[in-house]
C-alpha cells in the first residue's frame, strides 16, 4: 500500500475517535526500518486503547497488513505496527515523559575526524 494512502488512514482513525496532537514524523533519512512515526494523545487508559484499536481495525478494513500492537494491558502508551508507519498513542503525562518528537526530529551529526584521524578538541 502507498505510505501516503496508509498515512491517511492512520491519522483519520485517530481523528475519528478525537486524538490530541497528532504528529507525523517522516523517518526515511534517519532510519530504514520505517518511513514514518506518527504520535497521538488519548486522554485516559480507555481513550488510549481505543484509538489504537481504531487505527489498527481501520487499517485491516483497507487491505494494509498489521504487524502487530503492543501496550494494550495497560493503555499508557499503545505502539501499532503497520510496517513502513508505526503508530505511538500515549497518555499525556507519558509523551511528555518520552517526547519522542524530539527524539525522531533530531538527525544526529556525525563527528569530523582531524587530519591526524583523532577526533578534534571541543
Amino acid at each position: 500500500m502507498d505510505i501516503r494512502k496508509l498515512q491517511k488512514i492512520a491519522v483519520t482513525a485517530l481523528e475519528d475517535i478525537k486524538a490530541k496532537d497528532i504528529e507525523v514524523i517522516n523517518t526515511t533519512k534517519i532510519s530504514q526500518l520505517f518511513d514514518r512515526v506518527i504520535i497521538a494523545t488519548g486522554d485516559s487508559n480507555r481513550h488510549v486503547k481505543s484509538l489504537a484499536r481504531n487505527v489498527h481495525d481501520k487499517a485491516k478494513e483497507a487491505g494494509a497488513q498489521v504487524i502487530g500492537i503492543e501496550g494494550e494491558e495497560s493503555g499508557e502508551w499503545v505502539l501499532v505496527d503497520l510496517g513502513d508507519i508505526v503508530v505511538h498513542v500515549m497518555q499525556p503525562v507519558v509523551r511528555s515523559y518520552y517526547n519522542l518528537e524530539e527524539l525522531w526530529k533530531v538527525v544526529p551529526k556525525r563527528a569530523k575526524k582531524s587530519p591526524a584521524g583523532t577526533l578534534p578538541d571541543e
